[in-house]
């Protein structure tokens, strides 16, 4: 198929812009919906002494109103003048946005809520989602449906991942009904977003440089310049343009530049040789589970803009690279821009191998990895199956729930732009599409038996320290930790171990271990933990645990996930763990550590035992123990001392000069213990034992 140039498309958009606007004009009188109502009234332009008119840049200043009664019943015009129907009720700076969609007679919108300096921006919750200033109207474009992106963006909150919240309203720009639209959220790091750090001009060097970043590829549309390009199977000219998201264009620095770059170069490289290798290779760079699940959604969608527009990335400090949010998926399920001649979403295709928007290789490269296909096809059968997220019924539910929603203001819409003629039409083919590429879908992604039963090591979340009580000297959230205990009789390799969910960072180096029945610490601040706490931390992850709550993943490098625990800072979660100076402690390592009642709260110190005191001239035997430990030294032992991990003592005994003893163990439960030995020249010992029971 021919490809059309993006200034014809803008020719042809503008066209199309003038037989719509045909159709729209005439006043409606819209008066009341069962949806959310916005009402926008933007600033008297003094030059003109009329509204200003809503540019693609800069923002104008207005006033928004969101009408949305409590009581979730219907929502009225008139209710602009009850603060109690007012879910918000104050300044925005506004712009249109968009690429070809911003020439149709019916804009998109970008807006900033702002203090009444219309300046400084306001951070509010809007409609129950997380408070926050940037914010979206997404005009449901190209979409006769009107929910193709609303039900994506849905879909993938589904199966866990995040991505941008929004919800369907009806919106008024002055005096001037414009439709239907979903009031949503915009891509941006955030905590209740992309829960990243923010990048500055001075996070030149590491381990600061590694993150966090949103990175995509796209059209170089609103002036933003292209950072670098990458090879494609396809493409414009073979070639997909990447843009810096954050830091903007404007911000960032060569040092940042050239980091994230290279971090994709190197990806690629990796994938040019197919190299697995848990050190260096392709899964030691990105993080598998969402490369797999952006391809799931994009995929099951047939979107024709993925891989190649609209695809971001994201990078935390110290993590890995992540592909997602999905964005912009209204090019979906069947659709396509027809009256430009394309017809690209089918329900038999693969759209990274397919038409003109392939994106970069190395889409198409993982797809190719045995091992990567394996997952995904595993993936793929979990979340198809019967009741799974991505099976036909369930998302043929929540599609018949979202046409029910908007049923009432689809009329409306149809009246004001004359662009959905008759809406089941619509639904009714895009369920028999999405029937047709379940089954395609199930026949292509069949073979998973090589991962269907991953062995994954038994480490344990055994502590979290994470709302620390302030000491002298040091800064509380400098005193956080996380341990893991091995909770085995082998030495298990840490290599590609990680921490997976946004919030911190860490991953294991390579060739790191920990022996059978140890515990390790990761701290928030190493060289703090060593100081306070006495002895040294196995490593730092970056930034600091939520004081709320926080979802704790301990994955292998291709994603299973070895342990999990969420915890929370209210009960049935122990409170006192809550800044008043205890930590979270599990009560038993074969305890189900994601339930509440397996922790307690735990004022007791960790043990201070430096490396320098620990004495190998005591042999100790068997260890791991059961029932019994006997001690051997070539000095006289006159007593000994045994304190469990937290260094609390457990056992203590004095008895006559020997260089040889058994004790007896059956009281001590299974874990990790430190036996103090004293010698009779006044000289002492430290070793570590495991009793395994």
């Amino acid at each position: 198929m021919a490809v059309i140039s993006i200034k014809k498309i803008q020719s042809i958009t503008t066209l199309l812009a003038l037989f719509l606007w045909s159709f729209a004009g005439f006043t409606q009188n819209f008066t009341s919906s069962n949806l959310p109502i916005v009402i926008i009234t933007t600033d008297i332009n003094p030059a003109t002494g009329q509204p200003y008119e809503i540019p693609d840049d800069p923002k104008v200043p207005a006033n928004m109103k969101v009408i949305f009664r409590p009581d979730g019943s219907r929502n009225y015009v008139s209710d602009q003048n009850t603060a109690a129907y007012l879910n918000y009720n104050g300044r925005i700076g506004i712009e249109t946005r968009g690429s070809t969609s911003q020439m149709l007679p019916k804009k998109p919108y970008g807006l900033t809520t702002r203090l009444s300096d219309n300046v400084s921006n306001n951070n509010v919750s809007i409609l129950g989602m997380p408070s926050e200033n940037d914010w979206i109207l997404n005009a449901l474009a190209y979409d006769a449906s009107l929910i193709r992106d609303y039900l994506s963006y849905y879909l993938s909150r589904e199966i866990g991942n995040y991505s941008t919240r929004g919800v369907y309203c009806e919106v008024i720009v002055n005096g001037d009904y414009k439709g239907l639209y979903v009031f949503m959220e915009k891509i941006k790091i955030d905590t209740d977003r992309l829960n990243m750090v923010k990048l500055t001009t001075s996070d030149n060097t590491l381990p600061n440089v590694s993150g966090g970043y949103i990175t995509k590829a796209d059209k170089t549309t609103g002036g933003d310049p292209v950072a670098w390009t990458m090879p494609s199977y396809a493409g414009v000219n073979g070639l997909v343009d990447y843009i810096h998201e954050n830091p903007k264009p404007s911000a960032v620095t060569t040092q940042q530049h050239n980091y994230i770059r290279n971090h994709f170069m190197d990806f690629q490289a990796a994938m040019n040789t197919q190299n697995g290798s848990l050190v260096n290779g392709f899964p030691s760079m990105i993080d598998i589970p969402s490369f797999i699940d952006f391809i799931i959604i994009n995929e099951f969608a047939s979107n024709v803009d993925a891989y190649q527009f609209s695809t971001f990335f994201h990078k935390d400090r110290g993590g890995k690279l992540r592909a997602g949010p999905i964005w912009d998926l209204n090019l979906t399920y069947g659709n396509d821009l027809f009256f430009w001649g394309f017809d690209r979403s089918h329900p038999n295709v693969w759209q990274f191998n397919y038409s003109d928007n392939r994106g970069s290789k190395f889409w198409k490269n993982l797809y190719d990895n045995p091992t990567f296909k394996c997952y995904l096809a595993k993936r793929w059968n979990i979340l198809a199956s019967s009741g799974g997220p991505l099976s036909n019924g369930e998302v043929v539910a929540i599609i018949d729930e979202t046409v029910n929603l908007i049923s009432e203001a689809v009329q409306r819409e149809n009246q004001r732009w004359g662009t959905i003629g008759y809406h089941p039409t619509h639904i009714y083919t895009m369920k028999s599409w999405i029937l047709a590429r379940i089954t395609w879908l199930n026949a292509n992604l069949n073979n998973f038996q090589n991962c269907a039963n991953p062995a994954v090591p038994s480490l344990v979340i055994s502590k979290i320290h994470y709302h620390p009580k302030s000491a002298q000297g040091f800064a509380k959230d400098d005193l956080e930790f996380i341990e893991i205990t091995n909770h085995s009789n082998e030495t298990v390799d840490l290599t590609g171990i990680y921490l997976k969910e946004l919030g911190i960072s860490y991953q294991f180096p390579p060739n790191s271990s920990v022996a059978p029945g140890a515990a390790i610490r990761l701290a928030s601040n190493a060289n703090v933990f060593q100081q306070f706490y006495g002895f040294s931390a196995f490593g730092q992850y970056t930034r600091y645990l939520s004081n709320k709550t926080h979802n704790l993943v301990l994955s292998d490098a291709w994603g299973n996930i070895i342990d999990e625990v969420r915890y929370f800072d209210s009960s049935p979660w122990p409170p006192q763990a809550d800044g008043d100076g205890p930590y979270l402690k599990l009560i038993d390592l074969d305890l189900d550590n994601s339930l509440p009642q397996s922790w307690v709260a735990s004022n007791d110190q960790l043990v201070s035992i430096s490396e320098s005191e620990i004495n190998f001239g005591l042999n100790l035997y068997p260890n791991p123990a059961n029932s019994s430990i006997t001690l051997i030294s070539n000095s006289e032992i006159v007593s000994y001392e045994i304190y469990n991990v937290l260094g609390r003592t457990v056992m203590h005994e004095v008895f006559p000069n020997s260089k040889s003893y058994t004790i007896d163990l059956e009281k001590l439960n299974a874990d990790t213990y430190f036996i103090k030995a004293r010698f009779s020249d006044d000289a002492a010992s430290v070793s570590k034992f495991v009793i395994l029971k």
